[in-house]
Order: C-alpha cells, then structure tokens, then sequence
C-alpha cells in the first residue's frame, strides 16, 4: 500500500503517519519498497507470530503458577 492511501485512514497528519511507519520498519514489523518518488508499505507479521509462540509458551507456566495461588488462597479461607 502507498504511504498517502495508509495515511488517508487515520486522523493524523502524514509527516506523522510516516514518523509511526519508521518506527515500525525499524522494528521489523513493516518493509517499505520505493519505486521512483511512490513508497509502498508492506506488513511483515513474522516477529508477530514469533511474539505469539513464545507468549503460548509462557502461559502454560503462567497457567500452572496461577493454578497454584488458586490452590493456596482457597486453602487458607478455609483456615480463617
């Protein structure tokens, strides 16, 4: 997509629009292919994904510290 029609969906000026752009191209999260004085924007979600793996992973450990405290905080109610 060209920068101006990606700018063109969000209430913002386009020198701010491109400033969030090289954010993310710097972040690996877009790519920007210029050809001539037109700049288009391509979506790269492969860090995404690779975010989303290792969150999968933490959650199972997250589900079972949770589970625990459940466990503890049920036990003592019944102790008070």
């Amino acid at each position: 997509m060209r920068v101006t029609n990606l700018a063109a969906h969000y209430d913002m000026r386009l020198n701010a629009v491109s400033k969030h752009i090289k954010v993310l191209e710097s972040a690996g999260l877009l790519m920007r292919k210029t050809i001539g004085r037109v700049h288009l924007i391509e979506a790269n979600l492969y860090p995404v994904a690779e975010i989303e793996e290792w969150f999968v992973s933490l959650r199972s450990i997250w589900d079972l510290r949770l589970h625990k405290l459940e466990s503890i905080l049920k036990t003592e109610r019944k102790n008070i």
